[in-house]
């Protein structure tokens, strides 16, 4: 039986979110055809991680973020915006962006790629609390709504800004 990692999600049909992703998951992570994995977690990868990586033909992006904990760490602005630019390159489509429990350092990068989507606010924070319940962080859903995407949008974009919306969706 293909097992997926816990909080699978898709945040397009080409980028994908996920917990850490360990031996069982490799078989389902084959099926998406990744081009690319990045991974938000501050450690290094473990080497059956890197090995599936190398196998698959996988690059491995690695942006180490610090999570939101009260009362002195705070994501920063700049790393989650390196993260994005990474993510919403299309030559690295399909991607999956994992960090250890695909809560909340992934809720916070996906919300803040939402926010680049122009979703709602209310919308963003339901997809956020549904993946990161029973530990919703107040700090993470502030960083959301604070996030600016011009901070992305203008090193990532070489099209016209709603085209690019548009491609993420195709």
């Amino acid at each position: 039986m293909v097992e997926c990692p816990p909080n699978f999600g898709m945040a397009t049909s080409k980028i994908y979110r996920s917990s850490f992703p360990r031996p069982e998951h490799f078989e389902f992570l084959r099926t998406l055809g990744l081009k690319s994995i990045l991974v938000l977690i501050p450690e290094p990868y473990p080497a059956e991680n890197l090995a599936f990586c190398e196998e698959n033909g996988i690059e491995l992006f690695h942006v180490p973020l610090s999570g939101n904990k009260e009362p002195f760490v705070h994501m920063d602005p700049d790393v989650i915006a390196e993260a994005l630019r990474i993510a919403s390159d299309p030559p690295n489509w399909p991607i999956l962006i994992h960090c250890n429990q695909g809560k909340h350092r992934t809720g916070c990068v996906v919300g803040c790629f939402r926010r680049m989507q122009r979703w709602s606010l209310s919308l963003i924070f339901e997809e956020y609390r549904r993946y990161s319940y029973p530990k919703i962080r107040p700090l993470d859903q502030l960083m959301i709504e604070r996030f600016d995407p011009a901070l992305v949008r203008g090193e990532l974009l070489k099209t016209d800004f709603d085209e690019w919306v548009e491609a993420l969706w195709a």
